[in-house]
């Protein structure tokens, strides 16, 4: 056998664990977006965003752009998005002409307060499979793989600001 062929053998997709953390990734959040889509028309950009400007109470698009991950690009057009529906608001940053704070409106928090709920009954619902200390130590895994991904990609560990 060629060395080529061996090595295209060694890299089974099914034991890769960016394979299968995107599989994994790929299967929760379309049946947690199904649920999104379905009973609140939004799309997984636009209840992240709702969900962050919840935990934060205002960020600039760049802060929402790091937290969530996404590239800045689907956080202005999820924004927009929710701008129109008037689910969040936009307001000058009086430190930076340039930049502004979006930050959930009552009618987005209104939405948040119903949908958390049910996000969290989903990840139940998900977690039942595993022990109380198998979910401990998932989140612990999962902090050190970011961590140590973002340490290789020459980056640090993002916290979202209180």
């Amino acid at each position: 056998m060629s060395k080529l062929r061996e090595e295209r053998l060694a890299l089974q997709l099914d034991h890769f664990l960016p394979y299968r953390l995107s599989v994994a990734s790929n299967v929760v959040s379309n049946l947690i977006a199904r649920t999104y889509r379905q009973r609140f028309n939004l799309k997984i950009t636009e209840w992240r965003l709702i969900a962050i400007l919840a935990e934060s109470n205002r960020m600039t698009p760049q802060a929402l752009t790091k937290a969530t991950r996404m590239d800045k690009i689907n956080v202005s057009r999820a924004a927009k998005s929710l701008i129109v529906r008037q689910l969040i608001t936009s307001a000058p940053n009086g430190q930076d002409g340039r930049s502004h704070f979006l930050s959930l409106t009552d009618e987005g928090l209104a939405l948040y307060s119903e949908i958390a709920p049910q996000a969290l009954a989903m990840e139940e619902k998900l977690l039942r499979a595993f022990s109380a200390t198998e979910r401990s130590a998932l989140e612990e895994l999962l902090k050190r793989l970011e961590s140590a991904a973002e340490n290789e990609a020459g980056g640090s560990t993002f916290h979202r600001p209180p």
